[in-house]
């Protein structure tokens, strides 16, 4: 058997670019029995503060998860199946949005690629009331991740 090329280990630039980059990743919790729930979001990466942030609702089993046991990662694919980054930390759970305009609905608001901006930002910012929503924070304190330099 031919032994191909291996798996290289990115660097925090890497791994950093490719998080922003990507707006859908894998977030996996910890259930109650210690095995892993896995969900995929949207996110938003902001390298410097090193956070992952996540819109959701406040009933989500995940919001569960995290408010018993913050540890938390998120996993993103790269271009191709070979790469590959892993953020992982602590998350917390903002209290929900309650009126228009506050300032975790104001976090909310700015999650949102500029593209996609909401026309009626007032009705944007009431439905995230009606819907309960909070802002999930995952605190980066690792990143490790490889790419495969392969061809095909």
């Amino acid at each position: 058997m031919t032994q191909g090329p291996a798996p290289r280990p990115l660097s925090d630039d890497a791994l950093s670019g490719l998080l922003g980059k990507q707006q859908f990743g894998t977030l996996a919790t910890v259930k109650r029995s210690g095995h892993p729930h896995l969900t995929t979001m949207l996110f938003n990466w902001d390298p410097d503060a090193r956070v992952v942030r996540f819109s959701t609702t406040a009933d989500r089993v995940k919001v569960a998860h995290l408010r018993r046991n913050p540890r938390a990662a998120l996993h993103v694919q790269g271009g191709d199946v070979w790469s590959f980054a892993v953020a992982e930390g602590e998350a917390e759970v903002s209290e929900r949005t309650t009126v228009p305009g506050d300032a975790v609905g104001r976090e909310l608001l700015a999650l949102i690629p500029q593209a996609a901006k909401p026309e009626d930002e007032g009705a944007f910012l009431e439905q995230l009331v009606a819907e309960r929503r909070v802002v999930i924070r995952l605190k980066v304190d690792r990143l490790y991740g490889t790419a495969l330099d392969i061809d095909g």
